[in-house]
């Protein structure tokens, strides 16, 4: 009987010991991690003052904003906002806020409240007004915010009650409620900010961030990893990802190594030599579309002697853009001949480019009072970019052709987190630089990169373009709601562009992004923006 008892035993024992093994198998089976090989780091984790789409990535996991677009499209939709009322002279928006929203905690902080409209109103007032207690913190430059004008735009902001919020324009604009589905606009706590504040050390909210979107920060190693963990509480519904982390491996080739090594599942910007190999692989999904975005070279026209139109002319006719089309972009990009793409609603399709002609070149430079030519720099990025897979071979490409012209550039290139900010203040002659869109409303690409006012309040504007024609039209687009008669003001817009020439118009490139087939329901967007919320892996 004992050694029936002792053989029970030993049985009940052993399938203890299965079942535990069952259930932490299930457990390590329902912890999910997704690993994405990011081309840079973030500048900072604040929404308002960060300018580059790499820091904008890092930073759609933790925050989320009034409206977003539907992944893979450009159709707008409620966020944060339930929904929203325009009157009828299209000088005021209601929003109606969503209830029951959590705020992500951390070491430094706990909410003790759910979103509301004070969060909102903290969010515009700290881009808008400089008394703001927070307007300086970190930096002073909220350049998305100044680049579209808003600055000068919003008469007032109103809190109607802790769910709604009432925001006043100085006068109607058509392209308003598209901001608010942008990285800048991201909702930041503002009872986080006055928690911080009342400390004495207001830049931690930025350095440390806590959001409402569908996974909180964990931490981030400069230039290594940022780590995310999934957020419960999500107001959307969990996500099926546990673990998020973004390695940041800057050379486009060893990216593609840790993708075909599953040290990463999912990376962006691949080196077009590698997309034969990519479209191949048993086990990677080479994901595309075209994108609404633009390379071009700008001219800093306050800096001599891009003043002189006729210069800029022939630099244009210097370039042989259909060679860079061929082994830069290697078939995954058109030639641009204007700002926007030919896919977006009011492109010129009446613009006549200027042709490559290096003869023709020098003449024009002669007449300008230059016929041995000159000596210039070229900046060029150091990092991949969704309108440019190689900034560096295009460089030396056009460095190449300038020679033979007799214009010497030297090429320059500074780290990615600073690059985009130094040329918004100008230290540039010439450089390398794009723009994606982030929504389909083109007054994005013309009143962001080129009217006067954000050539001077460090705005998107490097090229320090200022034309007085140009402007009055794209003013006057974006206060018409018609987009039948918004048309021909940016199609006349653009002749002048063309013949101003403030840039070389380069490429319009193709959107792609490369996963391994283990990973599930991921969506590229056009306008470049990478989300991990409703991603699977299996």
């Amino acid at each position: 009987m004992k050694r029936a008892n002792r053989f029970l035993m030993k049985v009940s024992f052993a399938w203890a010991l299965l079942l535990g093994l069952s259930v932490q198998a299930q457990t390590i089976e329902r912890t999910k991690k997704l690993v994405y090989c990011a081309e840079g780091s973030p500048d900072y984790f604040a929404p308002s003052i960060s300018t580059t789409s790499t820091s904008h990535d890092a930073m759609r996991p933790i925050y989320s904003r009034l409206l977003r677009d539907v992944r893979g499209s450009t159709r707008l939709v409620p966020n944060l906002a339930e929904h929203w009322q325009v009157s009828r002279d299209g000088k005021e928006y209601t929003f109606f806020l969503q209830k029951g929203v959590r705020w992500h905690s951390n070491a430094f902080f706990k909410p003790t409240r759910d979103f509301n409209a004070d969060d909102v109103i903290f969010m515009i007032e700290r881009q808008w007004k400089p008394e703001h207690p927070y307007h300086q913190v970190s930096s002073a430059n909220h350049a998305f915010f100044q680049s579209a004008g808003l600055g000068n735009l919003i008469k007032s902001v109103q809190r109607i009650n802790a769910h709604t919020v009432k925001i006043r324009l100085k006068e109607a604009n058509a392209s308003f409620l598209f901001n608010f589905v942008l990285g800048f606009s991201s909702v930041q706590s503002q009872e986080y900010a006055a928690a911080m504040l009342k400390q004495g050390r207001p830049e931690v909210i930025d350095l440390h961030p806590i959001g409402t979107g569908p996974f909180s920060f964990v931490s981030y190693e400069k230039d290594k990893k940022i780590k995310y963990r999934v957020f419960d509480d999500y107001w959307e519904g969990r996500s099926p990802i546990q673990e998020l982390e973004f390695l940041i491996v800057p050379d486009a080739h060893e990216r593609w190594e840790k993708i075909q090594n599953n040290e990463c599942q999912v990376m962006a910007f691949p080196n077009t030599d590698d997309l034969k190999a990519m479209r191949q692989h048993p086990n990677v999904s080479v994901a595309e579309m075209p994108g609404v975005n633009v390379a071009y070279w700008a001219f800093n026209l306050r800096k001599v002697p891009f003043n002189d139109v006729r210069v800029r002319k022939a630099l244009n006719m210097a370039i042989n853009r259909k060679a860079i089309i061929d082994q830069v972009y290697q078939g995954t990009a058109v030639q641009a001949v204007s700002l926007i793409p030919p896919t977006m609603w009011s492109h010129n399709d009446q613009l006549v480019d200027d042709a490559y002609n290096p003869e023709a070149a020098k003449r024009l430079l002669s007449e300008a009072g230059y016929p041995n030519g000159f000596t210039t720099d070229l900046w060029a990025m150091s990092v991949e970019r969704a309108y440019n897979p190689n900034p560096q071979l295009m460089a030396q490409m056009m460095q190449t052709d300038l020679s033979k012209i007799g214009v010497i550039a030297e090429i320059k290139t500074i780290p990615w987190v600073d690059y985009s900010k130094r040329m918004r203040i100008g230290e540039h002659e010439t450089g390398l630089l794009g723009w994606t869109g982030s929504h389909g409303d083109p007054d994005y690409f013309f009143y962001n990169l080129l009217t006067c006012e954000t050539a001077d309040n460090g705005g998107a504007n490097v090229s320090k373009f200022c034309n007085q024609a140009y402007d009055d039209l794209v003013i006057r687009a974006r206060n018409i709601a018609n987009p039948a008669l918004r048309i021909p003001l940016y199609e006349e817009a653009q002749r002048i562009f063309k013949e101003q020439a403030p840039w070389l118009t380069i490429a319009h490139s193709t959107q792609t992004l490369v996963h391994r087939n283990e990973v599930l329901n991921i969506r590229l967007s056009p306008f470049g923006r990478l989300s991990f919320y409703g991603v699977d892996v299996q």
